[in-house]
């Protein structure tokens, strides 16, 4: 019996730019559920590593020939560029970090 779906099925094409786009996604719910803990162990200076990982995570997606340019683009300009330059930005502007980042410097000198 046909149910008139046929018109909704995915092309080959749009496979792969859904298995691509499910890589990158997974870095970002990584980095969601990683955020999420409730851990006493998820400080300022844990936080920053994280973050520099999900950069050169998306940075990777981004230059990797492998994926389409639809999906490089996707990462360059949307992720990588406003999503991670605003947690940088907020992370900068917290006094907690500036604390952190101080004792941390003041102890390697």
């Amino acid at each position: 019996r046909e149910l008139g779906l046929r018109k909704f099925e995915l092309s080959d094409k749009e496979w792969t730019v859904v298995e691509q786009l499910h890589m990158v996604l997974m870095v970002l719910k990584d980095a969601t559920l990683f955020f999420s803990q409730a851990t006493p162990n998820l400080t300022t200076m844990t936080i920053i590593p994280a973050m520099d990982h999900i950069d050169h995570q998306l940075q990777m997606f981004a230059r990797d020939r492998k994926y389409l340019p639809s999906i490089c683009a996707a990462v360059t300009v949307l992720l990588v560029r406003k999503t991670l330059n605003c947690y940088y930005s907020l992370t900068d502007n917290s006094k907690v970090y500036r604390i952190a980042m101080s004792e941390h410097l003041s102890s390697i000198f």
